[in-house]
């Protein structure tokens, strides 16, 4: 081997990066704290506007009249507002977590995405799978991440994917079906949670430390609170949205 050949393996080695993955964060169990609240609604939520499924006859036969309410705002007992994504904004600095294990599972089911807002890690598995007799289409809307659209058939596999970065909040339709919406919440933690029925969400194991926290709605916005956690403190808010 000459000595040309060999300056330039040395200068192909030298200038190539070595991929460094961060070190990930191991929360303290003894001085770790929580944080849980509810979401409420003051007002009157809108009139519920219905669906009209005139488009596919197989999706109008899933339902009495061929109708299904819309629901954009859903109010429980005492005001609980359901759908909305709560999450830690700030206060993690650059700390890098593992993601989950498990999978979130997004389905089309009576021609509408169930839920219709969800939250999931970077580099979590999302599984949709269609459970209608119908073929539907999925389409996240990302902007930051890879957008991608996939149709699937009745009983076909799940379709299983991840997404690389955090965005909030990744508008989801189906091609097929206009009226099917769905919302995805992507972070770099394991620190969020979708509101029910009761409007309550639940962040566990979080390191002391101050934090700014986020509750998302799809129509009635956002609202933000900072709150310093206490070590082996369990911490509540309560975030209020108001209508006419």
């Amino acid at each position: 081997m000459n000595w040309i050949a060999l300056a330039l393996i040395l200068l192909t080695f030298g200038c190539q990066k070595q991929e460094v993955k961060p070190e990930l964060f191991q929360v303290d169990p003894a001085t770790a704290g929580a944080i849980s609240g509810s979401v409420r609604f003051r007002g009157q939520p809108d009139q519920t506007v219905l669906i009209d499924m005139d488009q596919d006859p197989d999706c109008k036969k899933l339902y009495k009249d061929g109708r299904r309410p819309n629901q954009l705002i859903v109010v429980g007992q005492g005001g609980s507002l359901a759908n909305v994504f709560v999450y830690v904004k700030s206060g993690l600095g650059k700390k890098a977590f593992p993601s989950s294990p498990a999978s979130i599972a997004i389905d089309q089911k009576g021609c509408w995405f169930q839920p219709r807002v969800i939250g999931m890690q970077t580099g979590q598995s999302l599984e949709v799978t269609n459970s209608d007799p119908v073929t539907h289409n999925i389409h996240p809307q990302a902007q930051v991440n890879r957008e991608w659209n996939q149709s699937q058939a009745p009983e076909e596999q799940p379709i299983r994917r991840r997404f690389a970065q955090p965005e909030i909040m990744i508008p989801v339709k189906c091609n097929v079906h206009k009226w099917m919406r769905a919302w995805i919440g992507v972070v770099g933690h394991p620190y969020f949670a979708v509101t029910g029925a009761d409007g309550n969400f639940e962040m566990k194991n979080l390191p002391p430390g101050p934090y700014t926290l986020v509750a998302w709605h799809e129509k009635l916005g956002t609202r933000e609170q900072t709150i310093t956690l206490g070590s082996t403190v369990s911490s509540k808010l309560e975030f209020l949205f108001e209508g006419q």
